[in-house]
């Protein structure tokens, strides 16, 4: 969906994970979808600069019009980092780097699908003291889903790292939420949720009540800024809000969806 009669730029098209229709966003003016994400990594991590950007995203590199690669492409190049860059399937080699980064006081971002990370923890331990490990969600059908407290205490573990860091968004939006542990997220100002009654779509629900997510997200302007998503949560008084999981029968997609 676009909505004027710019030339498209960029389509983002979701991963279709177990054979579910892929939607698409046609995007007219890609710079919009950059300065959010920039804008709201800065406002939540600092200065890229700062870090070592590793992206283990091996389903999203396999197949092509994925955000999040685009996203994580672009955040490499401007961390003006040599160790920077994606891993596919060259686990060991990730290994290597990641201890040889972690053991030399260089911050580092880790970005990784859920799955992805489990494999990884799975052939090494790690005792990681500069690193964020930042899990964007998705078995895409390689595991059997988890609940988001038994996920982040195994990747925790496999890590040894005292919080793992989410991030929270989809195909159709140009903007991200981040959650710095616990599970709870916080969107940058031009993107905000609300909770709908999942009975009742037209009513918002009280702070703390679970129901549907709807998301206003400003940077939207190709195309919707306000989209109501199948995924359940919680939003509080500060405006964190929490993702607790998916309506019954709903496919699971996206970044960053658990299972209740």
């Amino acid at each position: 969906m676009v909505s004027n009669t710019d030339t498209v730029q960029e389509t983002f098209t979701s991963s279709g994970t177990t054979g579910m229709i892929t939607s698409k966003h046609l995007v007219t003016d890609v710079s919009l979808y950059e300065q959010s994400y920039r804008n709201a990594f800065s406002e939540f991590y600092g200065n890229i600069e700062d870090y070592a950007v590793l992206a283990l995203l091996p389903s999203y590199l396999e197949r092509s019009g994925s955000s999040l690669i685009y996203m994580a492409k672009d955040l490499i190049e401007l961390s003006n980092n040599e160790h920077s860059g994606f891993y596919l399937h060259n686990y060991d080699e990730l290994i290597t780097k990641l201890i040889e980064l972690d053991d030399s006081g260089q911050n580092v971002i880790l970005i990784g699908v859920t799955y992805a990370l489990l494999d990884l923890i799975e052939k090494q331990s790690f005792q990681l003291k500069n690193t964020i490990i930042m899990e964007t969600g998705g078995m895409k059908g390689k595991r059997k889903e988890m609940i988001r407290e038994e996920l982040h205490e195994i990747l925790c573990h496999g890590f040894g790292v005292q919080n793992i860091h989410s991030e929270y968004g989809m195909t159709e939006l140009l903007s991200q939420a981040y959650s710095l542990g616990d599970g709870i997220f916080e969107c940058p100002a031009w993107m905000q949720i609300q909770i709908r009654d999942t009975e009742d779509a037209l009513t918002y629900v009280d702070y703390g009540k679970t129901g549907g997510i709807n998301i206003i997200d400003l940077a939207n302007i190709n195309s919707c800024s306000f989209i109501a998503t199948q995924d359940l949560g919680k939003k509080y008084p500060n405006n964190s809000f929490e993702v607790l999981g998916r309506f019954d029968n709903s496919d699971i997609r996206g970044c960053n969806l658990m299972v209740i």
